[in-house]
């Protein structure tokens, strides 16, 4: 990965742009202060998320907490994510350090399994049933308030 450093041609904006370029030549223009969210933000390129953080953390520069645009981007983020893409985001932002991305995709995670059986989940997060029909069945029958959905 490379940078390269471009003032912007609008005359209304004097922000310094950054130009980063991927092993496999995609390239991203992007204001100092969203490369400033992260420390090590050039890592973020070569997971194949960049795009996505790239326009998250340029939302999160340009829009406030209380703004109500911050909340509708924050609603509809992810819409359409696949579970596999929210894990490499979280992945990526973890990296990254963007704290605010972990706690959206975590949240957007959480609400789409809430309701979910747990041999749903388990098949999500490819997590492996150890137990043994009797221990299910003691598990269930100790915290049968639970498995009420």
């Amino acid at each position: 990965m490379s940078s390269n450093t471009n003032k912007p041609s609008s005359s209304t904006s004097f922000s310094e742009l950054i130009i980063l370029k991927t092993f496999d030549d995609v390239t991203f223009s992007v204001e100092r202060s969203v490369i400033m969210k992260s420390i090590t933000i050039k890592s973020l390129l070569d997971d194949g998320c960049g795009d996505v953080v790239i326009e998250y953390l340029t939302k999160r520069v340009k829009l406030t907490d209380e703004d109500s645009e911050t909340k509708t981007y924050e609603e509809n983020f992810a819409e359409g994510f696949n579970y596999q893409k929210m894990f490499d985001l979280i992945s990526v932002a973890n990296y990254l350090e963007i704290k605010e991305l972990i706690d959206l995709i975590s949240q957007k995670i959480a609400d789409r399994t809430k309701d979910m059986q747990q041999e749903e989940i388990r098949k999500i997060f490819n997590i492996k049933n150890d137990f043994t029909e009797e221990e299910e069945a003691a598990i269930r029958k100790e915290y049968a308030w639970a498995f009420e959905i």
